[in-house]
C-alpha cells in the first residue's frame, strides 16, 4: 500500500512536469512532501517541500504557501521567502536607510558625514549594524542588491 502511494505521488509529478500545472504539481508536491515527513524521511520531504513553497510563492498562492512553511517548520526549517529580497531595507533604521544609499551611490564615509552632518565614524557605525541585516559584507554588495 505504501508503495503504491509513492507511485502515485512520482507519477502526478512526472504528469504537471511535463504538461504544466504549476499550481497543482506545487500542491502535489506538498502533498507529497507532508507524506515523507509523516513516514521520517526528512531528507526527502523537505526537497518536495521547499519546492511546494517556491512554488506557492511564485503564484502568489498565501494560504499554500503557508501550509507549506508550517510543514518545513516542523521539520526544523526556517524557510525564507523570495518575498523578504522584495524590500531589503526593510528592517534598517531610517538613518541606516540614507547612509546605505549614500554608500551604495559610492560616497566616502567622509561624505556621506558632510552630506548629513555627521562623523565618518558614526557613517561606519550605521554600515556595521546595516550589513548584517542586508546580509552582506562588503560595499559593492549595496549595489549588488540595487541600493545604488
Amino acid at each position: 500500500m505504501l508503495e503504491d502511494s509513492e507511485a502515485h505521488y512520482r507519477a502526478a509529478l512526472g504528469l504537471f512536469a511535463e504538461h504544466g500545472g504549476r499550481f497543482d504539481q506545487a500542491r502535489t508536491q506538498l502533498l507529497y512532501g507532508e507524506w515523507l515527513r509523516r513516514r521520517r524521511r526528512r531528507g526527502e520531504a523537505r526537497t518536495e517541500l521547499a519546492a511546494a513553497l517556491a512554488g506557492f510563492t511564485r503564484l502568489g498562492a498565501s494560504t499554500w504557501e503557508a501550509r507549506a512553511m508550517s510543514e518545513l517548520t516542523a521539520l526544523g526549517e526556517r524557510p525564507m521567502l523570495d518575498r523578504v529580497a522584495d524590500d531589503p531595507l526593510k528592517d534598517l533604521t531610517p538613518q541606516e536607510v540614507q547612509v546605505v544609499r549614500l554608500a551604495a551611490a559610492g560616497l566616502s564615509n567622509k561624505e556621506i558625514g558632510a552630506q548629513l552632518f555627521l562623523s565618518p565614524r558614526t557613517i561606519g557605525h550605521h554600515l556595521y549594524r546595516a550589513y548584517p541585516k542586508l546580509g552582506v559584507t562588503r560595499r559593492i554588495e549595496l549595489v549588488q542588491l540595487g541600493l545604488g
